[in-house]
């Protein structure tokens, strides 16, 4: 029992030590100490080989130094270690961004979103990609999806009032404006993109016989 015991205590203290290395290479990340956060992932690494953050770490360190193939390669890391990691296809999916591969991206999002509905920057990343490719039934499914669990997400509500707006969808996209503005009555983007529906709406009714 007492080596049982012992081992135990050793690998707690294993654990939380590649806790604080990863804290701190995030911390590093945010603050732009490059170097250092490096150094703090590639420990946590050595301490906790079979967990993806560090490697995830050091895409977004790629990601933005704008090191694109060295991003890749760590995103891909982090695959390797952990296939469900959805930071990790979050990471390849704003690569594929950068370089300009949108319906690569828009792929990449979605399968983060099938494995995490409620990830909101693959669901937001997914809207931006939408927009650039032209392509939006796929990505208001799952905007309704996460709004279903936050219906009072103010940002998501904008995205999905504004593709129904794209689509000729007025009164669905004036609602979901109407639930902005009764959440955030000086929302000004939202009253300016209610009231170009609202235009829109009246020329419709209008032209139809």
């Amino acid at each position: 029992m007492q080596l049982t015991s012992e081992g135990f205590l050793v690998e707690v203290g294993v654990d939380q030590h590649y806790e604080v290395l990863k804290e701190l290479g995030d911390c590093h990340t945010a603050l732009g100490h490059y170097d250092r956060a490096r150094q703090c992932y590639e420990e946590a690494a050595l301490l906790a080989p079979d967990k993806p953050g560090p490697a995830v770490g050091l895409g977004v360190i790629g990601l933005q130094t704008d090191n694109l193939d060295a991003a890749d390669r760590a995103f891909g890391d982090a695959l390797a270690i952990d296939p469900a990691c959805t930071e990790a296809y979050s990471g390849r999916a704003m690569v594929c961004q950068h370089r300009g591969d949108h319906a690569g991206a828009f792929d990449l999002y979605l399968g983060c979103l099938d494995k995490d509905a409620d990830n909101l920057v693959a669901l937001l990343g997914l809207f931006q990609a939408s927009c650039q490719m032209g392509s939006f039934a796929k990505v208001t499914r799952y905007l309704g999806v996460y709004l279903d669990r936050h219906p009072g997400d103010v940002p998501v509500l904008y995205c999905l009032a504004t593709l129904q707006a794209r689509d000729g969808r007025f009164q669905e996209a004036a609602e979901a404006l109407d639930t902005i503005l009764a959440l955030e009555p000086d929302n000004a983007e939202a009253a300016d993109l209610l009231k170009e529906i609202r235009r829109k709406q009246v020329g419709a009714e209008a032209v139809s016989p």
